[in-house]
């Protein structure tokens, strides 16, 4: 981590909060990973009904990523994160409260909104920091909270669910958010550095999402979306029905702790050999591991799965963050994270109620197969469509070509 050596004490000062404040969302965040579905079964949700309140998370990101993301380059990031962290903090609470379908879908819609908040707030912020020939290795160190936070919130999150209950839980996910709150408090917003007026003439949502640059990006987040949807809503209930002896939660910390590892080589590395080449790889990954997931049926497939899963996941997200910012003018960052992760947001909200339908005809095993259809596409139109042409996209894709898109910036 020599790259934050050469940067200015006050913007070491100021990553090492950001960090801290990360950490601590993620972590709130990821606690009722593992025993939300679990608490809304228990309510009498059918399986297409778990679906669909889990799904509405989406649904906050979907409303305001955009809007969050204009936020963000026409005022500062700082904003959106105080709102992200604010609304991790209180969403828990509503569920202390809640016991209707109908009721937990709109809590669960309103939580959405932290991560439409504070993952575009922190991408960019981030990105406005980093050297320009450091991106990717910066951009990899500091989205290790994610991993970390997956570590420690669904472990804890399962433990004290199956010790004390869902009341102890959910005031635990409200309090780790608060204390985040502190934290985001001291961020220092940086100035953005002013583009020209062409920098933001086509700065329109649809023209952004249909723009070359970030279609395939939000395409190929779309089937991994649904894939990470199916993993978030159904994997604890999947273990339950085949009657195989593992806390769910730990699932979820393998998955974090293969998260962890890849993000510390992948970002440095891509700086070298390219963002093209790791999205392939990633993407890859997630197949196989929703693969292993379809014929899973004992605690070390399923771990094994799960550490697969990391590995891809730890790569995709800060590659296309990486990607994505290499495409961006910093006068836009904002609004290219929000559009290009609408694709990520519609998988997800699409997955649970969807993929709970067809789970209730054919069971929990056979839609890991269907998600692991959908991630085999993404790696299809991922070689072939990442750049202006074929030749192009394949070179840019396996490592071989520089991205067309990516700006001087």
């Amino acid at each position: 981590m020599n790259v934050f050596s050469d940067l200015d004490p006050s913007l070491r000062r100021n990553l090492t909060i950001l960090f801290a404040a990360g950490l601590l969302f993620w972590s709130s965040l990821t606690a009722l990973l593992p025993t939300l579905p679990l608490y809304v079964e228990e309510l009498g949700a059918s399986e297409q009904q778990i679906g669909f309140v889990m799904g509405c998370f989406a649904i906050g990101l979907l409303l305001f990523r955009s809007v969050l993301g204009r936020l963000a380059d026409e005022h500062s990031r700082k904003i959106v994160l105080i709102i992200g962290m604010s609304v991790v903090a209180t969403a828990p609470l509503g569920y202390l409260v809640v016991k209707s379908i109908p009721l937990l879908m709109v809590i669960r819609a309103f939580h959405g909104i932290s991560i439409a908040a504070f993952a575009t707030g922190y991408s960019a912020l981030i990105a406005d920091i980093a050297p320009p020939h450091k991106r990717g290795e910066v951009i990899g160190y500091m989205s290790l909270v994610n991993p970390i936070g997956l570590a420690i919130g669904p472990a804890l999150g399962g433990f004290l669910q199956a010790g004390v209950g869902y009341i102890p839980l959910f005031l635990l996910s409200s309090g780790l958010g608060m204390l985040g709150l502190i934290f985001t408090s001291q961020v220092v917003n940086p100035k953005i550095v002013a583009g020209s007026p062409s920098d933001t003439k086509d700065n329109v949502f649809w023209k952004l999402l249909f723009s070359p640059r970030v279609r395939v990006p939000a395409l190929v987040l779309l089937m991994v979306g649904l894939a990470f949807g199916t993993l978030s809503t159904f994997v604890p209930l999947f273990i339950r029905s085949v009657g195989v002896d593992l806390n769910a939660g730990l699932f979820y910390t393998a998955a974090a702790i293969a998260s962890f590892g890849v993000r510390l080589v992948a970002g440095k590395a891509s700086d070298r050999y390219g963002r093209g080449l790791f999205i392939t790889i990633s993407l890859v990954l997630y197949t196989a591991s929703m693969l292993l997931l379809w014929v899973a049926n004992s605690p070390s497939t399923f771990l094994m799965a799960a550490v697969i899963e990391g590995a891809g996941a730890g790569t995709l997200i800060p590659m296309i963050a990486a990607m994505m910012a290499d495409r961006a003018m910093p006068t836009e960052r904002g609004k290219i994270f929000g559009v290009c992760m609408v694709g990520f947001d519609v998988g997800i909200a699409i997955a649970g109620p969807v993929l709970g339908f067809i789970a209730q005809q054919v069971g929990y095993r056979h839609i890991f197969g269907f998600a692991s259809g959908l991630t085999f596409l993404a790696i299809i139109i991922f070689l072939t469509q990442s750049s202006k042409d074929l030749p192009h996209s394949l070179r840019f894709a396996l490592g071989k070509g520089r991205d067309i898109y990516a700006t001087k910036m």
